[in-house]
């Protein structure tokens, strides 16, 4: 093989490589990671709430069928959260599993920190 041929199979590959983002671009990638991290913490601490207010203190006793509805209402605070990026015109399409779940961590720690402050009664 000749030098020109082996360069002429190598450049096809060099322009399906990422495509670089101009600073625009990443700022507003930026924008948008930054708004769903703050969606991903409002619907846990909504969430959390919610479900205080649903189970309240006198029902919680460990693992229980009304715990098991305080986790229902986090996980309907994740599934609300696409249709709220819907509504924002976010573009979802690109998130993966990974942002995914990042999202439902987000919402997960701060559901549980709310629901355990509220329930501890320390208000």
């Amino acid at each position: 093989m000749s030098a020109e041929t082996l360069e002429e199979k190598e450049s096809p590959q060099k322009e399906s490589g990422p495509k670089k983002l101009t600073p625009q671009e990443k700022q507003k990638e930026q924008h948008e990671r930054i708004q769903r991290t703050v969606i991903a913490c409002v619907m846990g601490i909504v969430t959390g709430i919610i479900s205080y207010l649903v189970v309240g203190t006198e029902y919680i006793a460990g693992f229980n069928s009304y715990t098991f509805l305080g986790l229902l209402i986090m996980f309907a605070g994740i599934v609300v959260q696409r249709h709220i990026f819907m509504l924002m015109k976010m573009n979802t399409s690109r998130l993966g599993k990974k942002d995914w779940l990042y999202q439902g961590f987000m919402t997960f720690a701060f559901w549980f920190i709310i629901w355990t402050f509220l329930l501890s009664g320390s208000i």
